[in-house]
């Protein structure tokens, strides 16, 4: 005849109790969990294995089982399974190193004509080649089983994630000096605002292109939206090109208004022009200040010769460091001309593309932004 069932004896920590509740409430935790501690907080109560497991719907040998481990190991360890022994892996750790170490070559330096490994090809290679290098339990290697052990090490062979290499010995020291340009906004926007004026006048330029800008031709007529049946601008997918403009602009950065041009091209003579629209858009004794990048069009001889003509204190560039375009405040401008006007558009020329920019120009011009820069600023004080 069995013995009575004694009563264990649990005691619990306020901040083990703490957590049980919490866990017992829990709607994200798995289910085995969260009835185990319902079952600990229960007999906490009643210490009875049959009362809480009528209470909880559980059999009382379940509960004593529950109750018996958290005695021994501690209540939230009893809350999880046991590790239970399983079966033997297939593939060595030694087969595992030697697959995420081919992982890390590219397909081709292997003979194929792959720049980068497909887990399936990955797969077929370490079938065929793996026995050879030892590895006999990679024979019947399928893809899958690939793909977790390259999860397991957080490796995808078969993606590519660029990065830029700093090549500009200087780049830093160019960088400030941006930021020194943009500190002088800053100072002049303040005197301004308080009525003061310097000696001599200055403004203050941000001058880019944005080179390739596509007139497209649709070849049908696009069809407009149609409420509870169409809700888009219905186009044909052909379309017909008609060649490319580049815009050269540039924005004053002390009132927001855009001084543009739009060209064929963007060479030195176009260059030229741009600044000739400067020269005529500023009193003689202005001085203007352009904050540019690296393009061989703003240091050619043809530009230099054309500023020669020019009062030596009339034109001050300032070039951003090589690959730091980021620093010019014109490409926000180009970045948001680009969604609003010359997203989707479609035109029947390039004389047609040329005025419509023309017109988002003067459009821009009406209410003028004033653009800041705030990046690092307080570094160039």
């Amino acid at each position: 005849m069995a013995g009575w069932r004694q009563a264990v004896e649990l005691a619990m920590t306020d901040d083990e109790i703490e957590a049980l509740t919490a866990l017992s409430r829990s709607r994200t935790e798995p289910a085995r969990r969260v009835s185990r501690a319902a079952m600990l907080l229960a007999y906490r109560e009643n210490p009875s294995f049959f009362a809480v497991g009528q209470r909880l719907g559980a059999h009382h040998q379940t509960v004593q089982r529950c109750v018996e481990r958290a005695a021994a190991e501690g209540a939230l360890a009893a809350l999880d399974e046991r590790p239970r022994p399983g079966k033997e892996p297939v593939i060595t750790p030694e087969a595992k190193a030697w697959l995420v170490s081919l992982a890390c070559d590219k397909a081709k330096d292997h003979g194929y004509p792959h720049e980068l490994w497909t887990t399936r090809l990955l797969a077929r290679h370490a079938r065929e080649q793996g026995p050879a290098a030892g590895h006999a339990c990679l024979a019947n290697l399928v893809q899958g089983t690939v793909c977790k052990i390259l999860g397991q090490e957080e490796i995808k062979p078969h993606k590519v994630s660029y990065y830029l290499e700093n090549r500009d010995a200087e780049f830093e020291r160019k960088m400030a000096e941006v930021l020194c340009v943009y500190r002088e906004v800053q100072v002049l926007k303040k005197a301004s605002a308080k009525g003061k004026r310097r000696a001599k006048p200055v403004t203050i330029v941000s001058y880019d292109e944005k080179p390739g800008i596509q007139a497209i031709a649709t070849t049908a007529p696009d069809l407009p939206p149609v409420p509870g049946v169409h809700a888009t601008f219905a186009r044909d997918h052909e379309y017909k090109r008609h060649g490319t403009l580049s815009l050269l602009a540039g924005i004053d950065l002390l009132t927001g208004k855009v001084h543009a041009l739009v060209k064929d091209r963007h060479r030195s003579r176009e260059f030229v022009e741009f600044l000739k629209l400067l020269d005529a858009a500023y009193p003689a004794g202005t001085a203007i200040k352009l904050i540019l990048d690296n393009h061989s069009a703003h240091i050619s001889r043809e530009t230099r010769t054309w500023l020669d003509t020019r009062p030596a204190d009339r034109f001050q560039f300032t070039f951003t460091p090589k690959h730091g375009s980021w620093l010019n405040l014109v490409e926000g401008f180009f970045s948001k001309f680009a969604r609003s006007v010359l997203r989707h558009i479609r035109v029947t020329s390039k004389h047609e593309l040329k005025e419509r920019i023309m017109a988002g120009i003067d459009d821009v011009n009406r209410h003028p932004v004033v653009h800041t820069w705030s990046y690092k600023l307080a570094e160039a004080a």
